[in-house]
Parts: C-alpha cells; sequence; structure tokens
C-alpha cells in the first residue's frame, strides 16, 4: 500500500522538476571540544609559512575586489 506524498516529498519533486538536485554536506562540528584548541594549532603550524602568507595576501586581495557584488 502507497502513502500519500509528503508536503515535503512534493517540494522535492519540484526542485528536481526544475532541474535540481538534492546534496548533503557534512561539516566540522565547531561544538566539539577541543575544536578551538585545533584551529589554534594548525594556525600556530602555517604562521610563519610564507606560502600560506602569499595565499593568506591573494585572498585578502580578492576579497576587497568581490565586495559590493552582492
Amino acid at each position: 500500500m502507497q502513502t500519500a506524498p509528503t508536503k515535503q516529498s512534493r517540494y522535492r519533486d519540484r526542485l528536481r522538476g526544475q532541474g535540481l538536485r538534492p546534496l548533503q554536506i557534512w561539516v566540522l562540528d565547531t561544538r566539539k571540544p577541543g575544536f578551538a584548541e585545533e584551529c589554534r594549532r594548525q594556525s600556530r603550524i602555517v604562521r610563519s609559512d610564507l606560502r600560506e602568507k602569499e595565499k593568506l595576501g591573494w585572498l585578502t586581495a580578492v576579497t576587497n575586489i568581490i565586495e559590493g557584488w552582492l
């Protein structure tokens, strides 16, 4: 026996009809104990790396360029 489509399934069907598909993304849990300390640890590792400084400079420049696009 089939059940009636739910509001959520109809919504997803409409989105699929528009050519979209669902995508699930897993991200780090920032609430996890030790997360902030791990961020600090990794930051200290790359702090004196010249390549990282170049990348940060590039990101800063690009960010300044796209400001106001939205």
